[in-house]
């Protein structure tokens, strides 16, 4: 039968246990009741327990042992606990160690059944962790996407359904989010999953350099050219080549990428002899390349022949509801680097959902390796943040539940940014407001 989790109540007074049994199990969850620590470890370790709420003051092993023993052995259960007066103290030090909440009895049953849905939604988020890592996962764990927001289980969609085929793929997105991840589960999850990944960062290589490292050259081909060298489009053979942040490629390099492409064939620097190829493109920019076809910076015929599939990778701030995700798989890596157990406390995810991450994941993993590394107790706080983090966070560009008269402000330049297409200027005037209080406005944007 289905349920709405596996609730375990702990306490030594078997009338307070029937009572919230009893309520909980008429909001359709499934209540395991124990009277004692030891019993209630057990119960633990048999079931699949998605929550627990558990007296403090109780005989031999209390409360507090009992959460210590979940902390270290099941720390993704979220554990509520309930305390009479005199005990708050040891119950608000346990919500620091990182228990999900405290109630005095007798609680407000209402707000209790409140708090404990989003406790059981929060151990279902961390389950499906496992299924969505398994998802578009090999074993050799080439790539980790993670995510179960509409938008990226459209992107898990796609990927799917084109994984298979030899058409080109072009990834688009913000820096930082990902998109060689994509490009790696869009290889791992294929058919040609045993050949190689060859993967090209177009803006890292020096301009002169970028045309032997793709094509190749024969011996003597330059000054320096000592031997012969296969370059990355044969080296893939029948396999992937990802071209990182292709919109850096110099027009000259443009037009023979587009023979190449078209004709199947390259030839070495150095050599008149042209060499079959049979690799699967697949690009990746940060930039709108549609503008910069606009602007003469590139190719139009060249885009076509990349974007056959588009696929769009959406910014953090636009799947807000991953982060307790990417969360807690950033804390579980770091921890096992760093040889830690830690938490992360309620005010500090609250500050990362409601963060707008610039950089997106990538920043944010670069957040959590520091506030790992950092931490001294068992549980992540605000003082392993890092300072230009919480100085935003202090200057209120975080976003909010209820939008301020600022947050209007800001999401009214980011609305004209768009609709101008990156125009500055042109974005200033359809605002109203001059050149220097658009670009304050855009400084809180990127804060």
């Amino acid at each position: 039968m289905d349920t709405n989790g596996k609730v375990l109540v702990v306490d030594d007074e078997p009338n307070a246990v029937r009572v919230l049994s009893a309520i909980l199990s008429e909001e359709g969850y499934h209540v395991l009741e124990s009277g004692d620590v030891e019993k209630a470890i057990g119960i633990v370790k048999t079931e699949d327990v998605d929550a627990i709420i558990t007296d403090l003051k109780m005989p031999g092993r209390d409360g507090i042992n009992f959460f210590d023993y979940i902390t270290e052995n099941h720390s993704d259960i979220p554990v509520i606990f309930l305390t009479a007066y005199g005990t708050v103290e040891s119950a608000v030090h346990a919500v620091t160690r990182g228990a999900f909440y405290y109630f005095i009895k007798p609680p407000d049953y209402w707000k209790l059944k409140s708090i404990l849905s989003r406790a059981v939604e929060q151990r279902c988020l961390k389950r499906e962790l496992e299924s969505l890592r398994r998802r578009l996962l090999n074993e050799n764990n080439h790539h980790r996407i993670i995510g179960k927001t509409p938008e990226m289980r459209r992107l898990y969609e796609t990927i799917e359904a084109v994984r298979d085929s030899s058409s080109n793929v072009l990834i688009s997105g913000e820096t930082g989010t990902g998109k060689e991840l994509f490009a790696r589960a869009l290889h791992y999850s294929s058919n040609r999953k045993d050949t190689p990944f060859v993967a090209v960062n177009c803006a890292a290589i020096p301009r002169e350099l970028i045309e032997s490292e793709l094509f190749g050259y024969e011996k003597g081909a330059f000054t320096g050219a000592l031997s012969r060298r296969i370059g990355k489009f044969e080296e893939a053979g029948n396999g992937i080549v990802f071209l990182d942040e292709v919109g850096e490629l110099e027009l000259s390099l443009q037009a023979k990428l587009l023979r190449a492409f078209q004709e199947r064939e390259v030839e070495r620097l150095g050599s008149n002899r042209r060499i079959k190829v049979e690799f699967r493109l697949i690009c990746s920019t940060n930039r709108d390349l549609r503008k910069e076809v606009q602007n003469g910076n590139f190719r139009e015929d060249l885009f076509y022949r990349l974007n056959v599939i588009e696929i769009k990778v959406p910014p953090l701030r636009e799947r807000r509801d991953d982060i307790p995700l990417l969360v807690s798989e950033f804390v579980h890596e770091f921890c096992i680097r760093e040889k830690k157990t830690l938490t992360v406390s309620g005010e500090v995810m609250e500050m990362f959902q409601r963060h707008r991450w610039p950089g997106n994941i990538r920043q944010l993993r670069n957040v959590i390796e520091r506030a790992v590394v950092l931490a001294r107790e068992k549980t992540i706080t605000a003082k392993e943040l890092p300072e230009e983090f919480l100085s935003c966070w202090k200057q209120g560009v975080a976003y909010k539940s209820v939008k301020t008269l600022k947050d209007l402000e800001i999401q009214a330049v980011s609305d004209a940014l768009h609709v101008c297409k990156g125009n500055k200027s042109k974005a200033a005037k359809v605002l109203g407001i001059s050149r220097k209080a658009f670009y304050k406005r855009l400084k809180e944007i990127h804060c």
